[in-house]
């Protein structure tokens, strides 16, 4: 667990980011980060939150009818 600083950017107030929480995400400057609400807080994400929902309902489709996609392939 990280302690974050909220710090004065400007007008604005931004949150800096240790560079060990950037490598884990895999961002750098001038990325993107989604902030998605849970039910134990805010998750922070590099994918689009409703690609995430798309491909979980993908993935139930396509273990319900893999052998259906396994002859489709052929």
């Amino acid at each position: 667990m990280s302690a974050l600083k909220l710090t004065s950017i400007g007008n604005s107030v931004g949150l800096i980011l240790p560079k060990a929480l950037l490598a884990k995400l895999g961002v750098g400057k001038g990325d993107t980060l989604f902030v998605v609400e849970t039910d134990e807080g805010i998750r922070l994400t590099t994918t689009v939150p409703e690609f995430q929902k798309q491909m979980a309902v993908a993935r139930r489709v396509m273990k319900k009818r893999r052998a259906v996609l396994h002859e489709l392939a052929k």
